[in-house]
Order: C-alpha cells, then sequence, then structure tokens
C-alpha cells in the first residue's frame, strides 16, 4: 500500500526521485498521467491496466466519457525509474501540474500524487478544515 507524504527536489532535467518506501511497490516501470485536483498521478503498471481496461470499457457514445478518456489516456506516458529512484517527469506533465523545485510526493493507497508543494500545502488545510464534515458524509454511505 502507497500511503505517506514526501517533499523531493526536481531536478533541472525533470527528475523526481521516488521515496526508498514507494520503490520497492512499485517497480521499475510507471505511468505518470494527469490528476485531478491539479496534481498528476504515477501508477503501477498492474494498477494502470486496470484504470485504463476499466476506462476503455465506457461507452464512447458519450461525450464526458471521450473526454475524461482522452484527458488520462491522452496524457499518460510510462515512465522508466532508473537505478537510483528517480522518474522523468516530461515537460508537458510538469507544466501541467505546475510543478516546481519542490514536489509533493503523496501516496494514496494504490497511486502515487505529485503536487506543486504550495498548492499541496494549501489542498491540505481546506481539507482539514472540512474533515470532520467529509467524514460525517463517508460514514452516511458506510465507507468510516
Amino acid at each position: 500500500m502507497l500511503i505517506g507524504e514526501f517533499i523531493h527536489t526536481i531536478d533541472d532535467k525533470n527528475r523526481l526521485s521516488l521515496p526508498a518506501k514507494f520503490r520497492a511497490e512499485m517497480g521499475k516501470k510507471v505511468v505518470v498521467t494527469p490528476g485531478l485536483d491539479g496534481c498528476l498521478f504515477v501508477f503501477t503498471l498492474k494498477q494502470w491496466e486496470k484504470i485504463s481496461e476499466r476506462l476503455g470499457e465506457s461507452s464512447m457514445l458519450q461525450a464526458d466519457t471521450r473526454s475524461f478518456n482522452r484527458y488520462m489516456l491522452g496524457g499518460a506516458t510510462e515512465a522508466e525509474v532508473d537505478s537510483i529512484g528517480r522518474v522523468l517527469i516530461p515537460d508537458f506533465l510538469r507544466e501541467r501540474a505546475d510543478l516546481k523545485e519542490k514536489v509533493a510526493v503523496v501516496g494514496v493507497q494504490s497511486r502515487v500524487e505529485l503536487w506543486n508543494e504550495k498548492r499541496w500545502q494549501e489542498y491540505k488545510k481546506g481539507v482539514e478544515k472540512q474533515a470532520d464534515t467529509l467524514a460525517e458524509k463517508l460514514g452516511g454511505v458506510g465507507v468510516l
């Protein structure tokens, strides 16, 4: 399970070191794709196969489905994890998530999220303010 929050530096060649804790679980190749809320998602190949299969099963007759598939699948790229645990973030994805020198690397069970550090801190503060309300909503549908 991928959990935890780490702040890492992205170098001038767009390489980002994954936390050692995540490397063993993620393997030597990952998929980096546009995420939601302004971040990037990083998936293992196995998890990405499940996601892309489910997206592929959705109806291409619905405009929303086509748009979301283009967003997720069209923006996805496979990336090698090098011998010291770094992954190359393509320019177009780095710009999309506004990744600067400091990147928040956040484990969210089956994926890793890459956030602009300042945006992550702001987002986290907002969620913390409404954590009780969110918990109550999720409890109402049997999640907690």
